[in-house]
């Protein structure tokens, strides 16, 4: 992983979101309970300050170590299971088809995330 990759993966996350969140204001809101719009904004959030966070990482570390690399790593693969797993719950419940299996896939994400977290903490400790 180096650390084009990583700023690449934030600019991709960081106007996703935008995109996102755009959508979920103007086109699911019509189709969103208020419960449903509240998750998806939650998504979008997490997304957003983690693509900033990984923006910060791809220009602060070299990505040269296993620990940096682990970080980056968690913090990517956390946003696209805790963010995207809550896009796909929300869209398939409102349609009346909730695809269960995506439910258990949000708190791994939401473990990532925090794996990453902790290990920037011992990166910088």
């Amino acid at each position: 992983m180096t650390p084009q990759f990583v700023l690449l993966a934030a600019t991709f996350f960081g106007a996703l979101a935008i995109v996102l969140g755009a959508f979920g204001a103007h086109a699911l809101k019509k189709l969103f309970t208020p419960e449903l719009m509240r998750s998806f904004e939650t998504g979008v959030k997490y997304q957003m300050y983690h693509a900033i966070v990984l923006l910060v990482l791809g220009f602060q570390l070299h990505m040269e170590t296993g620990l940096e690399k682990s970080i980056a790593l968690c913090f990517i693969s956390g946003v696209v299971l805790f963010s995207f797993s809550i896009y796909g719950l929300c869209i398939s419940s409102s349609k009346g088809n909730k695809i269960k299996i995506l439910g258990p896939i949000t708190p791994l994400g939401g473990l990532c995330l925090l794996a990453g977290w902790v290990l920037l903490f011992v990166r910088f400790a």
